[in-house]
């Protein structure tokens, strides 16, 4: 199929590989502009865009996504489907409805449940025991979307958000591999999700959800710390 791929993080590194392995042509990559990091204030590439540099892929980098110049560009790769894996931006129903199958998402939780930013590491923090990762038709909503395919992944006693986040990342790209062609093929139907079980949002993390609250019980202190490795990270302080 032709593929544009829209991703930005490490996450969607591994899906993005995996596609173009596959033999699926992709045929642009589009990414969050490239941002000042550290001290120095050095411009950093974002790990999607070194991908795809480094297979000779053009890349596109739009402040938004939904600009009408933007959307334009887009139209040019005449792509099959749009394939998205953590970009970081909404887009419009126009491009939603560009490509001849439309969008679909990779979600690193099984939606219904931890629709939203951070499904992997408030998995951990709500003591589950299993999480997944989800392949979804993208529509208006956020993560509401008709399911294509799922897979199941046991959370360990002693997993952490970055490990957690390397298993649903490798899970995510089989799974994606193993549906593109289902598409497109039109042998399954998809599934809707059940609005019952949609219970909680997987909000945003911030560095101040790391600050230790000792009033708690030990078993939620110790899913904190896991669930916040390596990012934003748990801390207290002493004197």
């Amino acid at each position: 199929m032709k593929i544009v791929y829209m991703g930005t993080p490490d996450f969607s590194v591994a899906p993005l590989k995996a596609l173009i392995e596959a033999g699926h042509t992709v045929t642009a990559v589009v990414t969050q502009p490239d941002k000042q990091k550290g001290r120095g204030k050095e411009v950093s590439m974002t790990p999607v865009k070194e991908c795809a540099l480094s297979y000779g892929i053009p890349v596109l980098q739009p402040v938004k996504i939904k600009a009408p110049e933007a959307v334009e560009e887009l139209k040019k790769y005449e792509a099959d489907i749009f394939v998205v894996v953590a970009f970081g931006q909404l887009l419009s129903e126009e491009i939603l409805n560009m490509p001849k199958f439309g969008c679909i998402n990779l979600h690193a939780s099984l939606l219904p449940k931890y629709r939203g930013a951070a499904p992997i590491q408030w998995a951990i923090l709500n003591g589950d025991k299993e999480t997944g990762v989800t392949i979804q038709q993208m529509e208006k909503g956020l993560d509401t979307g008709d399911m294509w395919s799922r897979v199941v992944v046991p959370i360990d006693a002693k997993e952490t958000g970055e490990s957690l986040h390397d298993k649903l990342m490798e899970a995510g790209a089989k799974l994606l591999v193993e549906t593109l062609p289902i598409i497109e093929a039109g042998k399954i139907m998809p599934e809707k999700q059940d609005e019952s079980l949609a219970v909680f949002y997987a909000a945003k993390l911030d560095k101040a959800m790391g600050h230790i609250d000792f009033t708690k019980p030990a078993e939620v202190i110790e899913r904190l710390i896991r669930g916040l490795n390596s990012w934003p990270s748990a801390y207290t302080f002493y004197k």
